[in-house]
């Protein structure tokens, strides 16, 4: 079974020792060839499937935020490679550096030329390194805002994929002029007339994913989170306690499910089961397919009422009592 090569998480450890348990009972299977193990051997793999099924539809919060950073989980390059083989990456803010943790591009989504967007987090070590784990720096903001010019200006379709913890919060950064990076692109984002459609494809954390998500539609993978700080830092704040991340989770409503409910979300998309890196291809299937739904549906308005519609989107976020 290919879900077996997946590093198993720590609420995912009962499935794991059963699939040991299944895999030595199929080597002595194949060595005995009998018969009442190989009747143990479908008990053994309907219980497994069953114990799939119930796990992951009572996942709390912080199992959320687990599948949501799974070291395995797909990531822009990935979603972009099998959307479209040959698509174009164009590197660079032309005023300073090209931030790896920011992925620009021009690709077919079906039978649409888009430009695409999105962070990257990176496997390997040195790629984490180059990427700064997903944490863009402000010429990876820039580098995004040359993209929304390039949409503009060619009338192209604009798609955002988020997946970082995060906006990079160190002095280089700063001295780069971070902030201003990230609120010249929201204004920026505010104002294209052409569509936008954002997901969260795993963590989309505070200022650094909003920086590309002021979109018309947004979308969010079934297990991707959304917050305004990580929970670590939330219970920092609220419980000064390192072991109070389970509650954050909970009372932050982060999960995709909550997300849509309050009406932050417009679709979640549906993962295989157990989450995106189970199965890449349908993963980025799914995905496509919202997405190719979304721009359907937007390109019956024109310019002007494109960006109404995203400013009308974002001015109704919250709830007062008068």
């Amino acid at each position: 079974m290919a879900d077996r090569k997946i590093v198993p998480l720590e609420f995912e450890q009962p499935l794991a020792l059963l699939a040991q348990q299944i895999d030595a009972l199929e080597k002595q299977v194949k060595e005995s060839a009998s018969s009442e193990l190989e009747k143990d051997l479908g008990r053994l793999n309907a219980q497994y499937d069953q114990l799939r099924r119930s796990l992951y539809s009572n996942l709390r919060g912080i199992d959320h935020l687990a599948l949501a950073r799974h070291a395995q989980r797909p990531y822009t390059r990935d979603y972009f490679s099998r959307w479209d083989p040959d698509w174009i990456e164009l590197h660079g803010d032309r005023k300073c550096a090209d931030d790896a943790a920011m992925v620009a591009g021009l690709l077919h989504l079906g039978d649409r030329k888009v430009v695409a967007v999105g962070t990257q987090k990176g496997r390997t070590i040195r790629e984490k390194q180059n990427c700064n784990f997903g944490m863009p720096q402000p010429e990876g903001y820039r580098k995004a805002l040359r993209m929304f010019h390039h949409a503009e200006k060619f009338r192209l379709p604009l798609i955002t994929l988020i997946d970082t913890p995060g906006a990079y919060p160190g002095l280089q950064a700063e001295e780069h002029n971070q902030a201003e990076a990230i609120a010249v692109n929201l204004m920026e984002l505010s104002g294209l007339t052409v569509p936008v459609v954002a997901i969260v494809t795993g963590e989309g954390g505070s200022g650094g994913a909003l920086a590309i998500g002021v979109a018309n539609r947004i979308l969010m993978l079934e297990h991707a989170v959304y917050s305004v700080i990580s929970p670590e830092g939330c219970a920092s704040i609220l419980w000064r306690a390192a072991d109070k991340v389970a509650e954050a989770c909970q009372a932050m409503k982060m999960t995709a499910r909550e997300i849509h409910a309050l009406g932050v979300c417009d679709e979640v998309i549906p993962e295989p089961l157990g989450g995106a890196h189970h199965d890449y291809d349908k993963a980025a299937a799914n995905l496509k397919d919202g997405i190719v739904r979304h721009l359907r549906e937007l390109s019956t308005l024109s310019g002007p009422d494109l960006r109404k519609d995203r400013q009308r989107k974002f001015r109704k976020f919250g709830a007062f009592i008068e």
